[in-house]
């Protein structure tokens, strides 16, 4: 059995956990410039430029670590402008305000929270070096603090609410360092951190959940992937604090504490077995020679053009391979350590032969760095300076070790177990500094509406409209719950905008028709036709497929495109009246129980052109003087 599937008693593990939610704001301009808060495809971009940055020190003098470690990675950031990039976004201007309305919708969800608001909230600069702001500083405030949420398992407190600026779109590694777009930067977003009050990855998971449910009940935040991050701090007794970062989906939030429960398990288990054995770090070595004449594809390279450096791991035979999350080993976290100084990873002899190495290289490898049976060797094969970097990064990995469970910042995996890389120390208070060119903001809590909740939504839809409470929670908790209360409070029957929204939208989606490029215009463009009598509810998956053919068309245009104007009485009368002489007999001999064969071919003469029941009430007075 793994660590990963072993069952744990997280109370006496003495698990600790707590979130950081981040949520982007749906609010007309970003945070400190008037750009649009539009996401825009890389192709639109019209210009770039670039940037190299480097670690400032804080207000104190002090430098962080985790800026400090990112600045050894030497990266040139390339950055995606558009026609709507401005001068701040570029950190060529400096910004002059903090946009009012995120303001105002942080307020109301640190109501909800039950946050106590700031009497003035001030503007931070916290340093970022890994390119995902052009000034090299990410710009955010406290609002409120000291709340609390209710799970299942108890009270967790919320320990602030922040109000900062959405870092960078990061579009792709280039061969010089990492290409980002300035679509996202400087949207509005919001971060929720909890109190490390989460006892099991359960009430984890239920607390996000709640958290979120708050934060969509606003009604003015953005959907989709991409637009909430879920961290999620975890500890044991026995081990260190690690921030998971990144968490995009909420089902994937238990998986991801258990995970890292059995990897700092492991991690407990392998300090100790290696304080046992004495292990110890040897130095480190240029093993190039000893694969001079290898048949690994790797290595041969780098024998030709570059070196293979090599460390001993004196007693840490058999421990390298140990498994401390599903398919990533002991190994895996040094590999993690090498990459991040550009080395494609790491061979270690738990996993050799393999790979192309032979028994008679691994065993020539040991020898040549005076490894011994008990022992392990890592190395790295790599240009001479990559190598170098690389294989200092996974010797001092491995000494921490043997010492304790380190604290550090971790990346979630992009797949569904549940599992972590690492990706640096974690950041320090050096990384904060007071920021000068924006004053002040002093907020009036007392100007908040706290919005309806989504629960309770859910209980209105069904007593006020009637929906029963699978399509009410559908619609409540759906992206288009905004739209759904204007079409409804524009008079549109609120049964059929559910399902139009909830139900008609997916089916078009799945027959390819291209619906993300309908507009809420669109949307309530149609429903209002509808509701006005100036077309058919028949006719609504037509219209819908032509403006997402034409987006350019208003909901009237495609009405007449889609050939769906609609007829008077008189025409579907007409219309009815053909269709029952073309099936004479059939209704001399079942009278009124020829109606629903007939009422298909009647729609179907009418392409959608007048409402069914119109059409119904027509059929029937027809049979009935024929009968």
């Amino acid at each position: 059995m793994s660590d990963a599937d072993r069952e744990y008693d997280y109370g006496e593990l003495g698990l600790v956990a707590g979130l950081e939610i981040h949520q982007q704001l749906d609010t007309a301009t970003k945070l400190f410039c008037a750009c649009p808060t539009e996401r825009r495809e890389p192709e639109e971009s019209t210009r770039r430029f670039t940037r190299f940055l480097h670690p400032t020190k804080s207000e104190l003098g002090e430098l962080d670590e985790a800026a400090v470690e990112e600045s050894r990675v030497d990266r040139e950031f390339e950055y995606l402008a558009f026609d709507s990039t401005c001068l701040v976004e570029e950190d060529d201007e400096p910004p002059s305000r903090v946009d009012a309305e995120a303001m105002a919708v942080a307020l109301q969800i640190g109501a909800m929270l039950d946050l106590e608001p700031m009497d003035q909230v001030h503007v931070m600069r916290k340093i970022v070096v890994d390119g995902s702001n052009t000034s090299g500083f990410q710009r955010t405030m406290l609002v409120g603090q000291d709340g609390e949420i209710d799970t299942s398992e108890g009270a967790v407190g919320i320990e602030d609410l922040m109000l900062e600026e959405e870092s960078a779109g990061r579009v792709e590694e280039t061969g010089d360092g990492v290409r980002y777009s300035l679509d996202r930067l400087g949207i509005p977003l919001v971060e929720i951190g909890t109190k490390p009050d989460i006892r099991s990855p359960e009430q984890a998971r239920e607390a996000a959940e709640t958290i979120g449910m708050f934060l969509r009940s606003t009604g003015k935040v953005k959907r989709g992937l991409g637009t909430i991050r879920q961290d999620v701090n975890v500890s044991i007794a026995e081990g260190a604090r690690v921030e998971i970062k990144g968490v995009q989906a909420l089902d994937q939030i238990d998986a991801i504490v258990e995970n890292e429960v059995a990897r700092q398990v492991a991690l407990v288990e392998i300090r100790d077995e290696l304080q046992s054995r004495d292990a110890e770090v040897g130095e480190v070595q240029d093993a190039t020679e000893v694969f001079e004449d290898t048949e690994s594809g790797v290595l041969k390279s780098a024998v030709d053009g570059g070196k293979v450096a090599a460390v001993p791991l004196y007693a840490f035979d058999g421990l390298v391979g140990r498994e401390l999350q599903p398919d990533r080993r002991l190994g895996t976290e040094l590999s993690d350590h090498a990459k991040r100084h550009g080395a494609g990873g790491i061979f270690h002899t738990d996993e050799l032969p393999a790979y192309g190495v032979t028994d008679e290289e691994v065993a020539a490898l040991k020898e040549f760095v005076g490894a011994g049976e008990d022992d392990a060797v890592a190395i790295v094969a790599a240009d001479s300076e990559t190598a170098d970097l690389a294989i200092d990064a996974v010797a001092e990995r491995a000494r921490v070790a043997i010492e304790a469970v380190p604290e550090e910042t971790r990346g979630a995996n992009d797949d569904d177990a549940g599992t972590t890389r690492y990706l640096r120390p974690l950041p320090g208070a050096a990384r904060m500094y007071p920021e000068t060119d924006v004053p002040p903001v002093e907020p009036d809590p007392s100007e908040i509406e706290t919005p309806e909740l989504l629960t309770e939504k859910v209980d209105r839809y069904q007593s006020e409209h009637g929906l029963d409470a699978g399509l009410a929670e559908q619609v409540a908790y759906g992206r288009r719950m905004p739209l759904f209360e204007e079409a409804v409070d524009a008079g549109v029957d609120a049964t059929f905008a559910a399902g139009v929204l909830e139900s008609t939208l997916t089916e078009l989606r799945r027959d390819d028709v291209p619906v993300e490029r309908l507009t809420d215009d669109h949307l309530l463009g149609v429903l209002l036709l509808v509701e006005e009598g100036d077309l058919a509810k028949e006719g609504v998956n037509d219209v819908f497929a032509t403006l997402a053919e034409s987006p350019e068309l208003t909901p009237e245009e495609a009405v007449e495109e889609a050939g769906l104007s609609g007829v008077d009485e008189d025409e579907v009368r007409e219309a009815v009246a053909e269709v029952v002489d073309r099936n004479s007999e059939q209704v001399e001999e079942q009278g009124m129980g020829a109606f629903s064969a007939l009422m298909g071919e009647a729609m179907g003469a009418l392409r959608g052109k007048a409402d069914g029941e119109v059409v119904s009430e027509a059929l029937r007075a027809e049979i009935g003087k024929r009968t």
